[in-house]
């Protein structure tokens, strides 16, 4: 079964809005978008198909996360490849076999030239923010655009991301007598990691801060290996330094914003606490109360999503890897 992503917005509602039906059909795509002389400016599509103005997005494969269907779509659609941004509204649409559920992030595109793929789409657009509500041939689209405009106004558009992760399923500490830092990952958990890479590859970090514990090197391994990722390691990301001192889990947490560069700290469930706690520091009190509260935060392989402008987290987003 596929996670769906969860956002602040969308935990915060939960606790008082009705369920919503469950979508039949999920899809994913991105607005592209770029500044120029201080305007913001979009690219649309053009789909010969429906010869209607859109947003680059498409329908949800089997076995890929949404955030991999997001990024295999533009790439698809218009030849770039994307690092996702902060998310954007979520749209519904009802179709002959029920609803059907986009979601949509920002995505800031500067030097790759988007090449329609001659299929799908036959045109491809840039034109400012403006100019892109008149053309959309779709009203609700705009809902999406309207909150990239309103996130550039507030200057928390240009982000970049910080991804904890939680080290993928290890074998039991029951059935190991060795070193518990040398504890490898079960075979469930081996394939946590090749999935983990694929959902990490959506945002694409160059940098990676470990537990130098062979079960979190081994979750971080397939990605630091397909994309030469820099690695360091970080004792104080490890269970037995986090019982005797939590201040300096915590001060490698704070670390993380120093470059401003977007990164992934793989760690273990009980530094997960520390962690929030720290990244809580950077965020607003309704962003806080979206955090994981509860034991044990983060499942195996699970990944918190944190979009950042500058030092402040803008939006706050959960999801696991596809498990086949």
């Amino acid at each position: 079964m596929t996670e769906l992503p969860v956002s602040a917005e969308q935990r915060e509602a939960s606790s008082t809005a009705a369920p919503t039906p469950v979508p039949r059909v999920l899809a994913a795509g991105a607005l592209c978008w770029r500044v120029r002389k201080k305007q913001l400016w979009v690219l649309l599509i053009h789909r010969p198909r429906y010869d209607d103005w859109s947003w680059p997005k498409g329908k949800q494969d089997p076995g890929e996360t949404i955030p991999e269907t997001a990024v295999r779509e533009v790439r698809e659609e218009i030849g770039v490849t994307v690092s996702l941004g902060i998310p954007l509204p979520t749209l519904d649409y009802r179709i002959s076999s029920g609803l059907k559920r986009v979601y949509y992030w920002a995505a800031e595109l500067e030097e790759q030239k988007p090449r329609p793929d001659g299929k799908e789409v036959d045109e491809v657009l840039w034109c400012t923010a403006e100019q892109a509500r008149e053309l959309l041939s779709n009203p609700s689209d705009v809902e999406p655009l309207d909150a990239l405009i309103e996130a550039h106004r507030r200057k928390e558009l240009r982000t970049w991301a910080l991804l904890v992760l939680r080290h993928a399923k290890a074998k039991p500490r029951s059935s190991w007598t060795r070193a518990e830092g040398d504890r490898p990952l079960a075979a469930t958990g081996q394939r946590q990691a090749a999935a983990v890479k694929r959902l990490l590859m959506a945002w694409r970090p160059d940098r990676v801060v470990s537990s130098p514990w062979a079960r979190c090197l081994a979750t971080v391994s397939p990605y630091v290996k397909a994309t030469k990722a820099k690695v360091k390691l970080s004792e104080s990301l490890t269970e037995a330094s986090h019982e005797r001192k939590p201040r300096r889990s915590q001060s490698t947490v704070e670390g993380l914003f120093d470059k401003g560069r977007s990164v992934v700290l793989c760690t273990h469930r009980p530094i997960l606490p520390s962690a929030f706690k720290q990244l809580a520091s950077h965020m607003s009190s309704r962003l806080r109360t979206t955090l994981p509260t509860e034991d044990p935060y983060l499942a195996a392989g699970e990944i918190l999503v944190c979009q950042v402008s500058g030092e402040r987290v803008v939006s706050v987003e959960q999801f696991r890897p596809f498990e086949d």
